[in-house]
């Protein structure tokens, strides 16, 4: 190895130049660096539409952040064995250094790939940054891997302050050699014909320095409050970090040491929300097929209807149901939907129409801009009560009082289902009780404005405690 070879810095769910421990090793070393990105999808679940939407801009802003400080990010698409080896062989590089990934297919790469090129010779190191915890460090006093989320969230408090974020480098020492740099259109990942992306752009800035600015804004106007203001859809009450943090453009370690000096119920309620995404990782690390096979093998008897017509209602927030309808259409337009009205979405799908919930997981896999592989499957699962410390079978969500709970002047409604919007307060998360005068008077024809509902919830809750029951023995 002589002190001229480049290293090689592995870009994937890390799309971000602070605390990135790979970048910075190989910045320390003084010397030349190659950041490459590959968009290798041999092997693992391909990325929803939103976020390949995401991606595209993340490595965007990425490329711009790294050709500031020095050294242009290189982009390639296919295997990753082959398309190092090829960079390898291009650059001379000695090294290649990544942050871990802990995906199960991801880690089978990463392992293989850290095997081959030690046995070549080659330098391969990986460093933290993607979670608080490493998945196999962490066990019960029996040995076995956590199940229930409260002991799992004493433990990892139990590890103390997480370390200190790694400072972004001042500057990086290019390679000088040629390299094509890549192009990034050339990825296709965003949309077209039609380009349905109008209001993610709206409501987004991807890349790093959007995360940043978010994370700031949430603790200066929105941590105060938080446990209580989370829960109401009308207000910017939650962090709006998890498609930051889903592509890496900011670690839990910034946002842990930001809130070091943050006390009180706001903040351990926003750590909480922090920790279930280690723990979704936890169960995922040991659970590989987590989004598409139930946690609790009871559940592989249940009996699932199959409604397409429902199915269809409900992925276009025409249910019927006003609350639900509202979050299916942000959904639609922004990529993102607010994490109670996730619940309530979700438990109308799995409990009142008694659709399997993979269909619903698939449905926010591919629309959701923070969609997780780990966060996504096992929160449905929860809420379908099969998967790890779920949610109990008879919570079954009702769409009208949770309305009237979380939303109770109607504003997330009216914002998002406007045919509703002249309704009195009283009605407007159950337009079926408002006299006809008021509807007529609201300019509003059930049925053909807004549609009546699709189930009847009292009904459909006997349904699904029935099922329930039936797997239960």
């Amino acid at each position: 190895m002589t002190s001229a070879a480049p290293i090689l810095v592995l870009f994937r769910n890390d799309l971000r130049v602070a605390d990135n421990r790979a970048l910075a090793a190989a910045t320390d070393s003084g010397r030349p660096v190659v950041p490459l990105f590959i968009l290798d999808e041999n092997g693992s679940r391909p990325a929803g539409a939103a976020s390949r939407w995401w991606l595209h801009h993340s490595l965007a802003a990425l490329g711009a952040s790294l050709e500031r400080l020095g050294a242009g990010l290189v982009l390639r698409r296919g295997g990753t064995h082959e398309i190092v080896a090829e960079i390898l062989k291009a650059t001379g590089a000695t090294s290649v250094f990544w942050n871990r990934r802990y995906a199960p297919p991801h880690v089978e790469v990463d392992r293989a790939l850290k095997a081959g090129l030690r046995e070549e010779g080659v330098e391969a190191e990986s460093f933290d940054g993607f979670l608080l915890h490493e998945p196999t460090r962490l066990a019960t006093g029996a040995g076995a891997f956590y199940k229930v989320f409260t002991p799992f969230y004493r433990r990892l408090a139990a590890e103390g302050d997480p370390r200190d974020p790694v400072d972004a480098p001042t500057g990086l020492t290019g390679w000088k050699g040629r390299l094509p740099a890549g192009d990034l259109a050339a990825f296709g990942l965003l949309p077209d014909k039609p380009d349905w992306s109008g209001g993610l752009a709206e409501r987004w800035r991807p890349g790093e320095a959007g995360a940043a600015a978010r994370l700031d804004d949430f603790l200066e106007e929105h941590l105060d409050g938080y446990a209580d203001s989370r829960d109401r859809p009308a207000e910017a009450g939650t962090s709006g970090l998890s498609p930051h943090l889903a592509h890496g453009e900011i670690s839990p370690f910034q946002i842990m040491a930001a809130l070091r000096a943050k006390q009180g119920r706001d903040a351990e309620t926003f750590r909480k929300e922090l920790a279930w995404r280690e723990f979704s990782y936890h169960l995922l690390f040991r659970r590989p097929e987590l989004h598409h096979a139930s946690f609790r093998p009871d559940f592989d008897g249940f009996g699932w209807r199959r409604d397409p017509g429902g199915l269809k209602a409900w992925q276009g927030g025409q249910t019927g149901y006003p609350i639900v309808d509202a979050g299916m259409r942000e959904l639609w337009q922004t990529g993102w939907m607010h994490n109670r009205v996730r619940m309530i979405a979700a438990s109308f799908l799995i409990k009142d129409l008694l659709i399997d919930w993979r269909e619903g997981e698939a449905w926010f896999w591919d629309t959701l801009v923070d969609a997780d592989a780990a966060n996504n499957p096992a929160s449905w699962q929860w809420v379908a009560g099969s998967g790890a410390d779920a949610a109990p079978y008879f919570r079954i969500f009702n769409p009208v009082l949770q309305g009237e709970k979380f939303d109770p002047d109607g504003r997330y409604v009216r914002c998002y289902v406007p045919e509703l919007a002249e309704l009195p307060d009283r009605y407007i998360h159950r337009p079926w009780d408002a006299p006809r005068s008021v509807l007529a008077g609201c300019g509003i024809e059930l049925g053909r404005d807004y549609p009546l509902p699709v189930v009847d919830h009292a009904k459909a809750r006997d349904r699904a405690m029935d099922a329930y029951r039936a797997i239960r023995g």
